[in-house]
């Protein structure tokens, strides 16, 4: 009986401190009293996290791993910018063909890739054939190539988000030049944003999602 006893004295004691301490949904966080730069500082990492989610993963990932090794984190000289220059320019033609590829399931559920054409959808491997109605379904349409120049622009407001290709083109910036190089890639990433929402594609590339059929 005395064991008993303890043990339930041991589990109200417990109960009764748990019932002390404030319980984290209960609480209630006060508001970051946040300053105009850090708000903007706070909303450019969102949209950047936003956009890359608009690009090829795989080209994105790329670009952010060469960007401090090809700037010499931000300290370029004459073949810094170059390499940067092809590296930049690289990753844009990479964001712009990866718009015109597509993926579908074969029979056995295994992905095959392609590139869309105007007569249907020519698979890379080869590995097999699409008949003409369903390859007729992947045809490239105006909106292909809309998508494509958009993705340019995206990439290009994602490499000026990056401060080394910034300092490496930019490295003393005037008043005027600061303020357009943070304005331009917010106003391209809400502009292609929005256009992506309307008019959202239906193709599942290389570097994007895979298709579930």
């Amino acid at each position: 009986m005395d064991v008993n006893v303890n043990v339930i004295i041991k589990e109200d004691l417990l109960h009764d401190g748990e019932e002390k301490l404030p319980l984290l949904h209960n609480m209630k966080v006060p508001d970051a009293d946040r300053s105009l730069i850090q708000r903007a500082i706070s909303q450019t990492f969102q949209s950047t996290a936003h956009l890359a989610n608009l690009l090829p993963t795989g080209t994105v990932l790329s670009f952010q791993l060469l960007s401090p090794i090809v700037t010499n984190q931000g300290n370029c000289d004459s073949v810094c910018k170059i390499m940067t220059a092809t590296v930049v320019a690289l990753c844009a033609v990479s964001c712009f063909l990866q718009c015109f590829t597509d993926s579908f399931r074969d029979d056995k559920g295994n992905v095959c890739y392609g590139v869309a054409t105007f007569k249907g959808l020519w698979v890379i491997d080869g590995s097999t054939t699409l008949p003409p109605q369903l390859g007729a379904k992947f045809r490239l349409k105006f909106i292909d190539f809309m998508h494509a120049v958009m993705s340019i622009l995206v990439f290009a407001a994602v490499a000026l988000f990056d401060q080394n290709v910034v300092n490496c083109f930019f490295p003393s910036p005037s008043t005027q030049a600061r303020e357009i190089l943070t304005v331009l890639p917010v106003i391209i990433g809400i502009f292609c944003s929005m256009l992506f929402v309307a008019f959202p594609t239906q193709r599942h590339g290389i570097g994007f999602p895979l298709s579930p059929n």
